[in-house]
This record gives C-alpha cells, structure tokens and sequence, in this order.
C-alpha cells in the first residue's frame, strides 16, 4: 500500500507543475534582422512597422563596415541625423543590440547616410 500512496503523491506533484507550468507566460527574447535579408542600409526607417519588440530582443545589424556603422542615439539625434556625445558607435558589420525598454534609436553617421533614410526608432515594450 505504501508504493500506491507513493504513485498518488508523485501523480500529484506532477499534476501540480503541470498547472504551474501550463499557466506561466514564459518571455522569450526575439532576434531580428534589420533590413531583413537587405540588411541595414539605405530606406530602412520603415522596417520597424508591424513588428511588436520588447526589451530584451536583439536586432542584429548587418552591412559593409567599409562603407556604414550603427550609432545607438537619442530622439533628438534620430531627428536631426546628428551624433550626441557620448553616443555608442558599432562599426562591426555584424553588431547585435539589445533593446531596452521604450525608445531605441539607430543611424549611419556616414555623411548623408542618416539623411537617405539609414535609421530606424523602435519602441520596446
């Protein structure tokens, strides 16, 4: 009788992280390319569009380091296609990110790069 009570615990037990585990949100980072398969380049400002990002989630960067760079920057940076100080510069070819909760802003800092549409915002929940 011993090994029934046993069986019922362990059944028991089980049962009980099943419900646990059924009935977690379980929040997975994502990876995205930006620019999908054209990678960061020229008019990706509208990439972002349709796609839900949360913090967390890395957008990976792809392009000819001969030629473009990724510059994590603030509002007013994204707006006026401008470096502020102090700001991260990636000039890998292959960087990958890491969003942070609310606004994330990308440019090329190659003159006129920026001004041709190599830049992107992206809001993290």
């Amino acid at each position: 009788m011993s090994q029934g009570r046993g069986s019922a615990i362990l059944l028991v037990a089980v049962a009980a992280a099943m419900v646990v585990v059924l009935h977690s949100e379980v929040a997975e980072a994502a990876t995205y390319t930006v620019g999908d398969g054209g990678g960061w380049t020229f008019n990706v400002a509208a990439w972002p569009k349709g796609k839900r990002f949360r913090a967390g989630d890395t957008l990976v960067f792809n392009y000819n380091s001969a030629t473009h760079n990724v510059v994590a920057v603030n509002g007013a940076g994204y707006n006026g296609c401008t470096t502020p100080r102090r700001s991260k510069v990636y000039q890998t070819g292959k960087d990958q990110i890491k969003l942070v909760k609310g606004q994330n802003f990308f440019i090329c800092n190659f003159p006129g790069h920026c001004q041709s549409g190599m830049k992107i915002a992206v809001t993290a929940v």
